[in-house]
């Protein structure tokens, strides 16, 4: 089964690199941003990087998707979604369609404007908002990505 052993490697790489940009994000860049820049020259440095990342990103949540669906379909485990002890599979399509819908659908219709729109008149309260909204999505992608690999390894 080769393919399902690439389907694997490509799955775990790309949710390494997607997650940890998260972390990096999250833990890093905002942080930095927040407390050693002024607002304006913070709004622009975010607004560079996370571009620069969401590009990144786009791909991994494609091929993260992707071979996760590849690999159910292979390795045929459909039935993990009716078992609560596979609650954590559950948890990687929620998290994979929360950052499938923020960057493919929210974000080119309305996000960039709201944050745009916002960052003019409280850039500080902006990155602050921003902050704790990744912060909640790093928390869970952790949570999932723990309970994912405890589920299959533990």
């Amino acid at each position: 089964m080769p393919d399902a052993e690439i389907a694997r490697a490509l799955h775990v790489v790309a949710i390494v690199l997607w997650i940890g940009g998260v972390g990096f994000v999250t833990l890093c860049l905002l942080p930095y941003c927040r407390a050693e820049v002024p607002p304006a020259v913070a709004i622009a440095t975010f607004e560079a990087m996370e571009r620069r990342f969401a590009a990144l990103a786009r791909y991994l949540i494609l091929v993260g998707g992707g071979s996760g669906l590849w690999m159910v379909s292979r390795y045929q485990l459909w039935e993990r979604f009716g078992a609560p002890g596979f609650w954590w599979m559950h948890a990687m399509v929620a998290v994979w369609l929360i950052f499938f819908v923020s960057v493919f659908i929210a974000e080119p219709l309305f996000l960039h404007r709201w944050f745009s729109r916002r960052a003019a008149l409280d850039p500080v309260g902006t990155l602050r908002a921003i902050w704790y909204l990744h912060l909640i999505l790093l928390t869970v992608s952790v949570v999932t990505a723990f309970g994912a690999v405890w589920g299959v390894h533990g």
